[in-house]
């Protein structure tokens, strides 16, 4: 007489003593990345210089002046703000930044798109060497061409007039350098249905390329509202009249005719950040997805 085992059913039941998957224990106590930990306190530490700015806008001269400073003010004190828009000039001079790089930032979208689109997708004699230089011109300090271009402002007799800040600005080897390394990321394919279909390389970059484009047309437009907002060098040194100054240049004039009121000067430093911060917050997601999407394609 035969007998049967029962076959072993160890096998087929889930073991208890299973370990879990690396980081799944770290991802249950923390529902965050660990580097939080570390960037939150920085975040904080780089923001501390802004948040001052802000509560200094709204406090008395004397709460400024005070030793040691007051951290918190007494109250909100909009003084500072009535003393800068009042004042007939601070309006012209952000009227004159905002023109300036306005023209700056279409100027380097359109400029530095048709530029890229060239160096991506077009090959001509000297194009590599061409293409070489002008990203060389990136390694030359602006204190080197600072005599030229004022010269060259000179002749064209723009010194004193928001045109010497415009046409240095038009386009940057950046906005074109950066506008042609998203552009390779592209797949030619969609570009060769268009030529089948009988569009013109310009019309492929308008209806195509373009569009899918956002993220780094995004990124130059920032970048280059950010540098040229901030600029003091050049219009301190093409402008020389008052009512052609910048909020920038205008700024360190109104410090300098009145260095007690702190208050004002406080007030005057937030309205000129926050054009700023505004534009970089509004296009901070197409920043990221730019960077990351043609910082590594050669």
């Amino acid at each position: 007489m035969t007998t049967t085992t029962a076959a072993p059913v160890e096998a087929a039941r889930p073991r208890s003593d299973a370990r879990p998957a690396p980081g799944s224990r770290r991802r249950r106590l923390l529902p965050f990345s660990p580097w939080h930990l570390l960037l939150a306190p920085l975040s904080l530490l780089f923001a501390l210089p802004l948040v001052w700015l802000a509560l200094s806008s709204v406090m008395t001269n004397a709460e400024i002046n005070r030793f040691p400073p007051a951290l918190w003010p007494s109250g909100i004190h909009l003084g500072g703000y009535r003393y800068v828009l009042g004042n007939a000039m601070f309006p012209r001079w952000f009227m004159n930044s905002l023109i300036v790089s306005a023209v700056a930032v279409a100027s380097n979208l359109v400029f530095g798109a048709l530029g890229g689109y060239a160096f991506a997708r077009m090959r001509f004699a000297g194009s590599r060497a061409l293409m070489v230089a002008m990203l060389a011109t990136m390694a030359i300090p602006f204190q080197l061409t600072m005599i030229p271009t004022f010269l060259i402002m000179k002749r064209l007799g723009l010194i004193d007039t928001l045109g010497a800040l415009i046409i240095p600005s038009l386009v940057t080897p950046f906005a074109v350098f950066m506008l042609r390394q998203f552009f390779l990321s592209l797949p030619r394919e969609l570009e060769e249905a268009a030529w089948i279909d009988g569009c013109s390389r310009l019309r492929v970059l308008i209806l195509i390329v373009l569009p899918l484009s956002r993220p780094a047309l995004s990124t130059v437009a920032v970048l280059t509202f950010l540098t040229t907002w901030n600029d003091l060098t050049w219009p301190l040194i093409a402008i020389n009249h008052d009512t052609q100054y910048t909020l920038q240049l205008g700024l360190t004039t109104f410090q300098g005719q009145h260095h007690t009121q702190w208050s004002a000067v406080m007030a005057g430093n937030v309205i000129t950040v926050l054009p700023v911060l505004l534009a970089f917050l509004g296009a901070q997601k197409a920043f990221i997805q730019s960077i990351t999407s043609s910082g590594l394609k050669g």
